[in-house]
């Protein structure tokens, strides 16, 4: 069968290689479409961040070169022994995180917090960018019939912002600032209308991405090219956000969050860094403002793909641009490093 394989920063290969086989326990899925997340095209500039280099990962013994992609849906076409919640042909989704139940976080439910995290399509076992893929039958989410395979590949960065969201002190009534208008940043927006945000501000450059912010649910949108983004926002708030979502992965932007949330306030970052930042810890400290990380989801996507389902989350309204897996690196990577209207860019592996 054709994969996208990682091999190293830029050097992405379409090619053949074995189709895997379900075994005990595991669900073999035709995969429909697999999305290129924000991780992918960090791995592919600059990684490996997540991806195992050098050392294989605890939890797959793989390393590089792996199979990418994570954000997929797709059909059931075979079940290992003794799975008993998903059957041939049921229409999925899977929650790609691997995590191995014994350390303390998984113990205690965290199983996104575990020492030995791993995402497949990044740490190994296979990956979305392939026409089929093995997983574990605890990461099979069923999705309905009227949910599109287009959507179902959205449940899984929609399920980040969710999940943000609820990690957040985001209270009804509240007023956000979501920093960052990728599609993690849109999603962001939506799930904090959903959750009763009363006023949401975006900060964001590109032209095509504020107007999708717009179109999503933002109500002011804010270029820190043509404003001072904090002066705005303190204007705009009296003083500041109950809480600022940082997803841009940039320095400056982290310290535009800190300073637009008002004293007593909340920072969460949802963006995954390449590099360390700096930030002035007296921010924090004079104001008594909260920071706090967030990492994928845990105990979500049932939640997610209803809110999909329903309408309260229009994920499928993030994509701009649908390939072949034959031209996931000129048209998927590539068109994403150049061109900037581009939100979501879903693959299809095979016919």
């Amino acid at each position: 069968m054709k994969a996208a394989v990682w091999y190293g920063v830029k050097e992405v290969q379409v090619q053949s290689i074995d189709e895997p086989k379900a075994t005990p326990g595991t669900v073999k899925i035709k995969v429909e479409w697999c999305g290129i997340c924000g991780t992918d095209l960090h791995e592919y500039l600059a990684g490996p961040i997540f991806i195992p280099g050098d050392t294989p990962h605890p939890l797959t013994n793989e390393k590089a070169p792996v199979v990418l992609g994570h954000e997929f849906s797709g059909e059931v076409v075979e079940i290992g022994q003794g799975v008993s919640n998903v059957k041939v042909g049921d229409r999925v989704v899977v929650e790609p995180i691997l995590a191995c139940g014994e350390c303390n976080e998984c113990k205690a439910g965290k199983y996104n917090l575990c020492d030995f995290l791993g995402f497949h399509g990044l740490a190994g076992g296979g990956g979305g960018f392939s026409e089929y893929t093995v997983v574990q039958e605890n990461m099979v989410h069923k999705i309905p019939d009227d949910m599109s395979f287009e959507q179902g590949a959205l449940v899984e960065p929609a399920a980040v912002a969710v999940h943000a969201v609820r990690q957040s002190k985001l209270k009804v009534g509240d007023v956000v600032a979501v920093f960052g208008a990728g599609p993690i940043g849109l999603l962001t927006i939506q799930a904090a209308k959903a959750a009763g945000a009363s006023q949401i501000i975006a900060v964001e450059l590109s032209e095509e991405r504020k107007k999708f912010a717009k179109k999503v649910g933002a109500d002011i949108i804010l270029d820190p090219t043509q404003v001072d983004v904090v002066s705005e926002i303190k204007q705009l708030t009296n003083g500041g956000v109950d809480v600022s979502f940082e997803v841009a992965g940039i320095e400056i932007v982290l310290n535009q969050a800190i300073e637009s949330t008002k004293a007593d306030g909340q920072v969460v970052i949802v963006s995954v860094w390449e590099k360390t930042a700096t930030i002035p810890p007296n921010s924090l400290v004079l104001k008594e403002r909260d920071i706090k990380g967030i990492i994928a989801y845990r105990d979500i996507f049932p939640a997610v793909i209803q809110l999909i389902a329903n309408g309260s989350i229009k994920a499928e309204e993030l994509i701009t641009k649908k390939i072949d897996l034959a031209d996931i690196v000129e048209e998927g990577f590539t068109s994403l490093v150049k061109e900037k209207n581009h939100v979501k860019i879903l693959v299809k592996p095979g016919m």
